[in-house]
């Protein structure tokens, strides 16, 4: 299935190391996702949507902490297609990231690629999604990283492990509705559902809308791994009667506590244990949307159920109520319980110096349009410091490691350009600047990242995903961030761990990582329609000494542009 012998050569390496006496557990996995069309039937309404392998959501991938993963991803779709491995930190194979201009040029109908990486020092929950236009919305599936052979968790081994994925329907083709919106200048039509596991659940005008069941026995524990695959909505995640205890987030151990609801945003993962300690029966599971801002949501609850074994088909289901979907302090209270396990095994390695202080400003802005009537001249954008970023048209990637000129300029300012009251009174010029722009880093250089909400059109929340690293949490609030206070109530003991954080509205976040990657990686709002508008940017992260500190080169199949 690799293109080249050489991967061959590479896990043939690893399964002969595997077989010696004390060796390190590692594995070669293969796998092939054709990208087919598949007509599809939800909310009693069919369209033809693109999948992996012709199921939605997408298949989940299983591999252990070490193993090198193979896969061969064939476009038969008329859209171009690129695979992101979301929160794999893809050390030195920046190649295989996946974000289409940004690391490769996209796989073109009729072609195909290996994406090939090795899962180094992570284990737990992640996502793969298409990483090009708006595919991912059906183009999504789970990543379980097994804890290496003989290596427990950190918390009592559950019974059994589900993969939950959240996402969002809609009826209309989702490239129709961002297209049409791109020509506005304005929002596009919100989701008709939510869903679990592919399933919105019974809605009132489709009788025959089924919905995803969990079966489970009474006194076992359960660990549902959950995904948010959804494009542009934060999510509540309850089971009536139970209690959630949260054990990692992000692929990263955390310490458990008890909730009854979980807050997830687009491109998180969560794993909670559930034990079936209520009476038998059948409890309803509801995702719903979290938003705090005067923004249009699809306001539907997915609907799934926990069915006790041996409960009657008609047993009447105990119900849950969702969290009203501006309900900021129960949003705040699950943030605000999250901290890193933080154990001899699983240290925090916070860092404590930084050599890059940043300071950026993320959100929206209003640009002229003079072909946009809907939006009177004017579009919606979005920036980071101001800049609005414009997709190259060959991938970053190519051009930092073939010293290609023209491309990007590493000229991304590290402090918002206009200093203003960032969450009061927006300034009279909303306009952004334009630009192909990079943060340079050099190797191992540590980096603290402020991340500034504006209320520009209007304050909200904005899951921000890092490529390539982890990063750390130190600190959140509401308001402008305050460089000379907020600091000293930071937390670089025990702060939770993640690649993708809510910058919260009208708030501020600030985190911390080490550069130690070499490579381009880009740093975007996790709300599909903000990355369209232009929230996004990228580091690129210099070599370091030696081969072990540097980019590998790029695999004979990369697709061109």
């Amino acid at each position: 299935m690799a293109s080249s012998s050489s991967f061959f050569c590479l896990g043939f390496i690893c399964l002969l190391v595997c077989l010696l006496p004390a060796s390190v557990d590692c594995m070669v996995r293969h796998y092939k996702f054709n990208v087919v069309m598949k007509n599809t039937t939800r909310l009693c309404s069919s369209k033809p949507i693109v999948t992996v392998n012709g199921k939605f959501p997408g298949p989940t991938l299983y591999a252990r902490e070490d193993d090198t993963v193979l896969v061969k991803v064939v476009n038969h779709v008329k859209y171009n297609v690129s695979i992101h491995w979301h929160g794999i930190r893809q050390i030195r194979t920046g190649w295989a990231d996946g974000p289409a201009y940004i690391t490769q040029c996209p796989i073109q109908p009729g072609q195909s690629y290996v994406y090939n990486f090795t899962i180094t020092g992570q284990r737990g929950t992640l996502l793969w999604h298409a990483h090009i236009l708006w595919l991912r919305a059906t183009v999504h599936g789970g990543i379980v990283i097994l804890p290496k052979r003989g290596v427990p968790y950190p918390f009592p081994a559950p019974h059994k492990e589900v993969v939950v994925v959240l996402a969002e329907w809609w009826k209309s083709d989702t490239e129709a509705v961002i297209n049409e919106a791109t020509k506005s200048g304005l929002a596009p039509n919100v989701s008709d559902a939510h869903t679990i596991n592919g399933h919105p659940g019974p809605v009132s005008n489709c009788a025959s809308q089924g919905g995803f069941t969990l079966p489970v026995q009474a006194g076992k524990t359960y660990m549902l791994r959950l995904i948010n695959a959804a494009l542009n909505e934060e999510l509540f995640f309850k089971i009536a009667g139970h209690k959630l205890t949260v054990v990692e987030v992000d692929a990263t151990y955390v310490k458990p506590f008890k909730t009854d609801t979980v807050l997830i945003a687009p491109g998180q993962t969560t794993n909670v244990l559930v034990s079936a300690d209520q009476s038998s029966g059948k409890y309803l599971v509801a995702a719903s949307p979290f938003m705090d801002a005067p923004i249009a949501v699809d306001n539907k609850t997915a609907t799934a159920t926990v069915s006790y074994a041996g409960t009657l088909s008609s047993t009447q289901t105990t119900l849950t109520i969702p969290p009203p979907k501006n309900a900021t302090a129960v949003a705040n209270a699950f943030t605000n319980s999250l901290r890193s396990l933080n154990s001899k095994k699983f240290p925090a390695a916070v860092p404590k110096t930084v050599d890059h202080n940043l300071f950026f400003t993320v959100g929206l802005g209003i640009n002229p349009c003079p072909t946009c009537k809907a939006g009177n001249g004017s579009r919606v954008v979005a920036s980071i410091n101001n800049v609005t970023f414009v997709m190259p048209t060959t991938a970053l990637l190519q051009a930092h490691f073939f010293k290609q000129k023209g491309v990007f300029t590493t000229d991304f300012p590290a402090n918002p350009p206009h200093v203003f009251n960032y969450t009061g009174t927006p300034p009279a010029n909303l306009a952004t600047t334009k630009g192909t722009k990079v943060y340079r880093l050099a190797y191992n250089s540590t980096v603290q990242l402020v991340m500034q909400d504006t209320g520009i059109i209007s304050p909200e929340n904005h899951p921000i995903h890092l490529h390539g690293f982890n990063f750390f949490a130190v600190g959140r609030g509401i308001g402008n961030y305050n460089p000379k206070t907020d600091p000293k109530k930071f937390n670089l003991v025990d702060p939770v761990e993640r690649n993708t954080i809510g910058v919260p509205s009208g708030g501020w976040v600030a985190i911390r990582f080490r550069a130690d990657n070499p490579g381009v990686w880009f740093m975007h709002c996790h709300l599909e329609i903000h990355t369209t508008w232009g929230l996004k940017m990228a580091f690129l992260v210099d070599n370091g000494k030696g081969p072990n500190q540097s980019l590998l080169p790029p695999p004979s199949d990369l697709p061109k542009c």
